[in-house]
């Protein structure tokens, strides 16, 4: 049995190539069992994890920077997680809540209520996946306004069911082929202060990049159709783009003045990651709804939207749920989940990793005009990687940089709309040894790719 959680050795260590002959036997296994559709960024096949380190089946130790994309945001194996999620396995694993109810649902429901922005009363529901939850906050938004429209943004990245294909800005790999999409989705021009700022030659202030998107949705839509806004208050699969400051708080007095249901999706941001127990907190903005996942179970499946208690309840019974939403050791997982974000320091935790994160950043940034933009909050940070004084969009360099850093046992995810931003989201139990280790893995991969 491999060790893991807090067992687990917490040093990089390469003990083969990455990936080893062990994890290249288990690929040539996969190509003929697994569609081709599913892709790995770093094939190098898991066995056990646990702090800051994924340990492969050839015994390597690779310092992780993704932790799953913002999931294992506790960590992998966090203790309180395995402990509830053990004891209720053995107890049930399924009733449907649908059908019979259970408390853990209920608990998690109301740590929801009381965890998201806003003191107003609120309603939960606990779905599975990021995509569902926010497909379920469009259904809640258009019961409520009895209005069809919905928009979003560029760059926006909500999901891979029909509709929040139709959501997401990002044609490859998302969207080509999938087509046709569902209807009434328009898009409007993000806040994005790099690019902005250097297409104006000026700084463009978050309430002027606000008054832009407002127009567009005026002219081309009409607020009295407009069920929802759905924004990312710090877009995810887009970049880590993180809007001008008075770009939310502008959407948001829109928003209520035009009976439109303003719904953030934290499935990213959310769960301390930035520093915050939610990214909406950073500039006091109090959604309508907003749409949970990733961050809210320690590893297990599980979403939810929770929100304003008059807009929940438009739904009647039956109109919301699922087989397995809010399944029960999903539900105890989350529990165990956010008693550690509560009890174990983990929002100040963030706000730590950020720092250090942005320190080395900088000094990067400093030695390689490449670097055009860094960005982040938190413990969710990232640079844009462009071609020195012309800014545009580098996606070589952010490749062989990620290749580089996955040869030495350090995982680093890339993303963005032009496939040039590196992005950090380091567990937040990671050691600031690891961390540290980690960046100057970094800065040997940036000095390589462009020596």
């Amino acid at each position: 049995m491999e060790k893991g959680g807090a067992e687990l050795p917490q040093e990089r260590a390469i003990v083969t190539e990455i990936p080893g002959p062990k994890s290249r036997e288990l690929e040539a296994r996969r190509s003929t069992a697994v569609a081709a559709g599913v892709a790995s960024s770093l094939p190098a096949y898991i066995v056990a994890a646990g702090g800051g380190i994924l340990k492969d089946v050839d015994g390597n130790q690779i310092i992780d920077l993704g932790s799953g994309i913002a999931v294992t945001t506790v960590g992998n194996a966090n203790p309180r997680v395995v402990q509830r999620a053990q004891k209720q396995l053995a107890a049930f694993t399924h009733t449907c809540f649908m059908v019979n109810p259970y408390e853990a649902y209920v608990e998690v429901a109301e740590a929801l209520n009381r965890l998201t922005p806003g003191s107003f009363e609120k309603r939960t529901v606990l779905l599975n996946s990021g995509a569902e939850a926010v497909e379920n906050a469009v259904k809640i938004a258009r019961a409520h306004t009895m209005r069809d429209a919905v928009v979003v943004f560029d760059h926006a990245y909500h999901g891979r069911t029909n509709l929040t294909m139709a959501m997401t800005s990002k044609a490859h790999p998302y969207k080509a082929g999938f087509g046709p999409f569902a209807g009434e989705v328009y898009r409007a021009p993000m806040s994005y202060p790099y690019r902005d700022n250097r297409a104006a030659g000026t700084k463009v202030s978050g309430e002027e990049a606000a008054v832009r998107a407002i127009s567009m949705i005026e002219k081309q839509i009409g607020s009295e159709n407009v069920a929802a806004i759905v924004i990312e208050p710090i877009q995810g699969e887009g970049g880590f783009i993180v809007p001008a400051e008075g770009f939310l708080p502008k959407l948001v007095e829109y928003a209520r003045a035009a009976g439109i249901v303003f719904v953030a999706d934290e499935v990213q941001s959310g769960f301390a990651r930035t520093g915050r127990m939610f990214a909406s907190e950073w500039e006091g903005i109090e959604p309508d709804l907003v749409a949970t996942a990733k961050g809210i179970a320690g590893g297990l499946p599980l979403s939810a939207v929770t929100g304003r208690a008059e807009i929940m309840d438009s739904v009647g019974p039956g109109g919301l749920g699922g087989t397995y939403g809010g399944n029960p050791v999903a539900a105890a997982a989350a529990l165990g989940t956010i008693e550690s974000y509560e009890q174990d320091g983990l929002v100040g935790r963030a706000e730590q990793l950020g720092e250090i994160m942005v320190d080395r950043l900088t000094r990067l940034q400093s030695k390689h005009s490449e670097i055009g933009d860094l960005r982040g909050r938190g413990a969710m940070q990232a640079v844009e990687l462009v071609s020195g004084d012309s800014h545009e969009p580098n996606p070589a360099l952010a490749k062989a940089v990620a290749e580089h850093a996955a040869k030495n046992a350090v995982l680093v995810l890339v993303t963005g709309t032009y496939g040039n931003v590196l992005r950090f989201l380091p567990p937040l139990d990671i050691s600031d040894e690891l961390m540290a280790d980690a960046f100057d893995v970094l800065e040997e991969a940036f000095a390589q790719a462009l020596a």
